[in-house]
């Protein structure tokens, strides 16, 4: 290897191993290599100059894995923009919230971090916190004067709380007066979501709030998605507040029809190979470091281990459905999609599999409300639960 080449290899392993210390909290180590890597800039602007393909620096890594040490350093010693946004308009407190990380983000906050910054998607720290659950934060938030109905791509802090079923966040934020009839540009409200997400506590909070009951959204109802879930207490909760049970959805389907499933479709099936008891005892491995990562909130080496496990065992429907949701974790809706699709083919009368299938339909429509893929996706799992519910009943 030329010279110049090992220099600039040498250089961009430092560069990982600077920002890896920023994600662990190692903060002498972090201190040792951005000393290294100044070549006189000074070490602010060093440190500063550090990123990743996109665009995220050791204070984002150390906000995203609550390692408030760390951002001191960064804050008050070398005086770093508290508010410097990654390649997705992100800022640090947007990565502590969305983690979960209240002390790192508070402590953000005093430094001055602005919570109503938006990220390019239009999600804000309040956002995240609403989705998550993150009361505490939450309240810190609002108390602090934030706009509680700051509208993103996929709607207001209470749409993502309501679509998330965390309904100690809807309290929250209907106490402070969000609006529960606030709408997305596609007209999906709150309480759509909430029964979206088969959540009846949020259903029943938004109803109280005088959330409307009777609107469409893409074509349907809120009663046409809960006789779809085939949950008769949302069904009995949407009546009670007045829903029309008469009204017709696109394809002039009452929500009763709906409930009984009408049209005659099947799931897919697959031909599943042999798997040798090595290979299965090696995706059991892989699965373990999986579940290992996940404990940890390291989505993305979870998302690694399941995808060798999967390699070694494609027949396990629990290696798609823990990878789906470790995708939704990181922000990846259609690969989310793929794998609970793929899930739900191997075993279509396992609740979780039907469970990760609209978790993941739900996440991409909130990211990508617009993306024909999930929609007709979706359309066809429908018809497929449809078709499976009807012979569950003929059984009984």
């Amino acid at each position: 290897m030329a010279p110049d080449a090992s220099a600039a290899l040498e250089v961009r392993q430092k560069v990982q191993n600077f920002l890896n210390a920023a994600c662990t909290g190692n903060l002498d180590l972090l201190k040792k290599i951005a000393a290294q890597l100044d070549d006189g800039k000074g070490l602010a602007k060093t440190v500063a100059d550090i990123k990743d393909a996109n665009k995220r620096g050791a204070i984002h890594f150390a906000a995203r894995e609550g390692k408030t040490e760390v951002c001191r350093f960064l804050l008050e010693e070398l005086k770093l923009d508290v508010d410097t946004g990654d390649e997705d308009g992100e800022t640090p407190l947007l990565h502590a919230a969305r983690q979960g990380h209240t002390l790192t983000a508070k402590y953000l906050l005093e430094r001055g971090a602005n919570p109503s910054i938006p990220s390019d998607l239009g999600a804000t720290a309040l956002h995240h916190s609403a989705g998550i659950g993150n009361i505490e934060l939450l309240k810190h938030m609002l108390a602090m004067g934030v706009e509680v109905d700051s509208q993103s791509d996929a709607g207001t802090p209470l749409v993502w709380a309501a679509g998330h079923g965390q309904h100690d966040a809807v309290k929250v934020l209907l106490e402070h007066n969000a609006n529960p009839n606030a709408e997305t540009e596609d007209n999906v409200t709150p309480l759509l979501s909430a029964v979206a997400a088969g959540s009846l506590a949020c259903l029943d909070l938004l109803i109280q709030a005088g959330a409307k009951v009777n609107i469409t959204a893409g074509g349907t109802t809120p009663l046409h998605i809960a006789a779809d879930h085939g949950n008769p207490e949302l069904i009995n909760s949407l009546l009670k507040a007045g829903a029309d049970p008469n009204v017709t959805d696109e394809g002039g389907e009452k929500p009763i029809q709906e409930a009984m499933g009408t049209r005659d479709t099947t799931l897919p099936t697959r031909d599943l190979p042999e798997v040798a008891p090595e290979a299965k005892q090696k995706a059991a491995e892989a699965k373990s470091r999986g579940d290992e990562a996940f404990k940890r909130k390291d989505s993305q080496t979870a998302v690694d281990a399941y995808t060798q496990a999967i390699d070694f065992n494609p027949t396990d429907a629990r290696l798609f459905s823990n990878r789906s949701l470790c995708w939704i974790l990181l922000g990846q809706p259609e690969q989310a999609f793929s794998d609970a699709k793929a899930c739900r083919a191997l075993r279509p009368d396992w609740p979780k599999a039907c469970y990760r299938e609209a978790n993941a339909f739900y996440e991409g429509v909130q990211l990508n409300p617009e993306s024909k893929e999930l929609v007709t996706a979706f359309r066809e799992a429908v018809e497929a639960g449809r078709k499976f519910h009807g012979e569950n009943k003929e059984k009984s």
